[in-house]
């Protein structure tokens, strides 16, 4: 997948929406395994916005675990905060019921 593109407005609303939520995953030392980027997805697909906690790293790893995330599981990367990542996916939309 490739990543979601956002507007600035938009961001900058997402950021404000995401700074009352806690993280719900929490990446250990082995990185983005397979596990870890399913259980991102499935919250994305739960609630559309999530934060997400790193590992202690240097600030250039973070960025580049942001930017993997974001473009695998085809989600905006809104910000990165020390050791948060907020990531933002729309919900599909239902298919039309015929």
């Amino acid at each position: 997948m490739t990543e979601l593109v956002l507007s600035r407005d938009q961001r900058l609303q997402l950021k404000a929406d995401s700074h009352h939520l806690e993280p719900v995953v929490l990446l250990g030392a082995s990185g983005l395994t397979a596990a870890v980027m399913k259980e991102i997805d499935r919250a994305l697909a739960a609630h559309q916005l999530v934060k997400v906690r790193l590992p202690a790293s240097p600030r250039p790893q973070r960025e580049q675990l942001f930017a993997e995330a974001a473009a695998h599981l085809g989600a905006a990367r809104i910000q990165l905060i020390g050791r948060l990542m907020v990531l933002f996916r729309p919900l599909p939309e239902d298919p039309p019921q015929t």
